[in-house]
């Protein structure tokens, strides 16, 4: 668990403790991080640290939440503008990957919550997949989008997205994880031919839909 800070101070005191955190688990893991390795990053006191957190569990926790909840921020403040649903994917894909390229941390730390805090990486990626599955289920009441099951269609399109900026923003050309640090963007041609699979898998009538294309009647039945 941690603590609310009741002032405007403990309120910077506690965002250092997170931005030093989150430093220190990406660059080190969760194993060789320590809490005195957070407050020196931080500028803090040891002591300080306690005020706000339990111990270092509590904090890896808070720091895997912080970073959903600006990753997905981003990516609704850059869909809100749009028109229709694939613009909005367009755009939203584009703010992930915007995001991880500046904080590649994010990759880093989520894998280690796989063995670290199992209960986190879940949140993690369910709160990402239900903003996936009201959008999805939007569209295609509106027809944007073919009928299909939006849960799995949501954990997919997750699927897409964490892979491709893996790939492109998290490694290097050699497939190694490169030093700390802002990464590059993925290649343009890539977000392209990435969207344009996504967009021939959503339209209405496409290829997938069964109802776009219906199965012809067998010889000697009635049509």
């Amino acid at each position: 668990m941690s603590a609310v800070p009741r002032t405007a101070r403990g309120t910077r005191t506690r965002a250092k403790l997170l931005e030093a955190a989150e430093s220190v688990f990406a660059s080190v893991g969760y194993h060789e991080a320590s809490i005195v390795k957070i407050t020196e990053a931080a500028g803090v006191g040891l002591g300080t640290f306690y005020l706000y957190f339990e111990g270092k569990q509590a904090i890896f926790d808070e720091v895997v939440e912080d970073l959903n909840r600006r990753v997905r921020h981003a990516m609704t403040d850059a869909a809100r503008g749009t028109g229709t649903r694939l613009e909005a994917e367009r755009a939203g894909f584009r703010a992930f990957f915007r995001f991880t390229a500046q904080h590649p941390a994010l990759y880093r730390i989520i894998r280690q919550a796989e063995f670290v805090s199992p209960g986190a990486l879940r949140l993690h990626y369910t709160r990402i997949v239900n903003g996936y599955i009201e959008g999805l289920t939007a569209a295609q009441l509106s027809g944007e989008v073919r009928q299909m099951d939006p849960t799995v269609a949501a954990w997919a399109l997750m699927g897409i997205g964490e892979l491709i900026g893996m790939r492109w923003v998290l490694w290097d050309e050699e497939g190694a994880e490169p030093a700390a640090g802002a990464r590059p963007d993925v290649p343009e041609e890539v977000f392209d031919e990435m969207m344009q699979f996504i967009e021939r898998a959503l339209a209405p009538g496409s290829a997938t839909d069964p109802a776009a294309h219906p199965t012809p009647p067998q010889e000697g039945t009635q049509p």
